[in-house]
């Protein structure tokens, strides 16, 4: 089993029968408020690259909508990977998810290839449907057809990678007559699918570069990802790797048994690294954890995870 040869982040935080470990922006633990305090972001970030995580995770949040309860990073993501960019070395850029449907994939194509040109093809490109239903009338879209918006975007953003794109589709027409620039760093910007992105699973599993999918028990998991991969296979397309995110609080007491979370749970560091080793035993390729819940100091445990989690998941050089 081999994955293809992307871009320098996909090859370093993707490798079959391996986990590597990363972080959800922001690097914050904001608990109830559903705006993180951003003042050591840029600080934070460098940490993270210099600690050896493998990727740094954005989201796209339009709108604070009170009812889902999370503004994200704040910044809109694109602006935040240009940032990030220059402030890094090392580390992946995700983004995940970017809603599709809430934005012309003109734009998301030109935003990710520069974003991938600028960080020396550092960037994965998380897709989503969205399911944040109160921010579609304030951009004048409707909310049950996402899914063959969807669809037309990353069609039109996979043209727009080619020299003089043809294309034609809902979101416009391309004749062929000019270019997008710039290109990605290899022709190819990596894009994982989130979910089921309100498609069928054959779909899911035949598009996209990867696959970001969600926490569940360690038996669901390994039968959620060996279905994901089996539809693939059946249909030819190449092995892909899957992510997925957890909300961790990591507490002092190195074998504390687990305490469910949100999406996730509070433990020692001997429960979590057992943890992530089964992921890893049952096809999950990378972690993406959210310290949003953490309930000791940010920066603390960021060098913990490095001191004793990194070393059994490590981040292979890029070359």
């Amino acid at each position: 089993m081999a994955f293809p040869s992307l871009n320098r982040a996909y090859n370093t935080v993707f490798r079959p029968g391996d986990l590597t470990v990363g972080l959800v922006v922001p690097l914050d633990a904001h608990h109830g408020s559903p705006v993180p305090d951003m003042t050591r972001h840029i600080e934070r970030a460098q940490m993270a690259d210099e600690l050896g995580f493998a990727a740094l995770w954005l989201r796209d949040v339009p709108f604070n909508v009170p009812t889902f309860g999370d503004a994200g990073q704040t910044f809109d993501p694109f602006v935040y990977l240009g940032l990030l960019s220059g402030a890094t070395q090392n580390i992946a850029l995700g983004v995940a998810s970017i809603i599709l449907p809430l934005r012309h994939p003109a734009h998301v194509a030109k935003a990710a290839a520069s974003a991938d040109q600028l960080s020396g093809g550092r960037l994965l490109l998380g897709v989503a449907s969205g399911d944040r239903p109160e921010e579609y009338p304030a951009l004048g879209m409707s909310f049950p057809d996402r899914g063959d918006r969807f669809r037309e975007s990353l069609d039109y953003i996979r043209a727009m990678a080619a020299e003089y794109p043809t294309h034609t589709g809902e979101h416009g027409r391309l004749k062929g007559s000019m270019d997008m620039l710039p290109k990605p760093v290899n022709g190819r910007v990596p894009i994982l699918i989130t979910g089921s992105s309100q498609q069928n699973p054959e779909w899911v599993a035949t598009h996209g570069d990867g696959w970001m999918t969600y926490p569940r028990d360690i038996v669901s998991q390994a039968q959620v990802v060996k279905d994901y991969r089996s539809r693939g296979a059946n249909a030819g397309a190449d092995t892909k790797p899957v992510m997925q995110s957890l909300y961790a609080d990591l507490i002092a007491e190195d074998d504390a048994e687990p305490t469910p979370i949100h999406l996730g749970f509070r433990s020692g560091i001997t429960f979590l690294k057992t943890y992530l080793a089964s992921l890893r035993d049952h096809g999950i390729n990378h972690v993406a954890l959210n310290l949003r819940f953490n309930q000791a100091d940010i920066e603390h445990t960021m060098k913990r995870l490095a001191d004793e989690v990194l070393p059994e998941f490590p981040t292979e050089k890029s070359i």
